[in-house]
């Protein structure tokens, strides 16, 4: 997306009432313009090909078509993904996270946090909010009997092929940076965190930032 642009989002949330509250507080933010909505997740889809958003806010649970499966169909599309949860995750959450979703955010967040995660996304820096990041380690890291979904588990291989400092931009991506404080952390350009980032998907066959945020925090890498 250009920096210079404005901010194109479509909101996909089948509560009438809580579908217009988000609406109003995007489109009162300075350069974000919201450019559709949806009330299930086919329609979401269909609006989003067409559109081309920079970013779709999408309910996890949605009639129809569930956030899930509307989420893997669009980020396969290319599209960025930023899914609206409660607090009590459930199946649905952990099944977005595979599916690439690039960012996570709880219904309850104000308004700053919401503009926020959707700015953080529509630069590539993704956004995981601290409550959701606690919920998926501890379900990541109990019996496998008591998991609800299993989370990107890339083999000690795949870790093993990172360079040093892939393996340094893991870590700042476990503690939730953004690619600009990535790049003043370990003294880079930018578009060079950008780079390590895309490496270390592809390296450990990952779909998203989000992904590698939380095996960073599995593995202690970076701490």
């Amino acid at each position: 997306m250009n920096d210079l642009a404005t901010l194109r989002v479509l909101v996909a949330e089948d509560q009438a009432a809580v579908r217009a509250g988000l609406v109003l507080i995007l489109d009162a933010a300075p350069g974000i313009e919201v450019v559709g909505q949806a009330a299930d997740g086919a329609d979401a889809v269909a609006l989003a090909r067409s559109l081309r958003p920079d970013v779709v806010l999408m309910d996890v649970r949605m009639p129809r078509l569930d956030g899930i499966s509307a989420t893997r169909e669009l980020t396969a599309d290319g599209l960025d993904v930023l899914v609206l949860t409660t607090f009590d995750l459930d199946e649905y959450v952990f099944g977005a996270l595979r599916a690439g979703a690039a960012g996570f955010l709880l219904k309850s967040a104000d308004a700053d946090r919401l503009v926020e995660a959707v700015r953080l996304v529509a630069r590539g820096d993704g956004f995981l909010a601290p409550e959701v990041t606690r919920r998926l380690i501890h379900a990541f890291a109990g019996p496998p009997g008591s998991r609800l979904a299993e989370g990107p588990e890339p083999a000690d291989e795949a870790l093993a092929s990172l360079t040093p400092r892939e393996r340094d931009v893991l870590g700042c991506l476990g503690r939730g940076m953004s690619n600009q404080r990535i790049a003043e952390h370990l003294d880079m350009a930018e578009a060079t965190a950008k780079t390590h980032v895309s490496r270390i998907l592809t390296k450990l066959g990952l779909r998203s930032r989000v992904q590698a945020a939380i095996l960073a925090q599995q593995r202690g890498i970076g701490e």
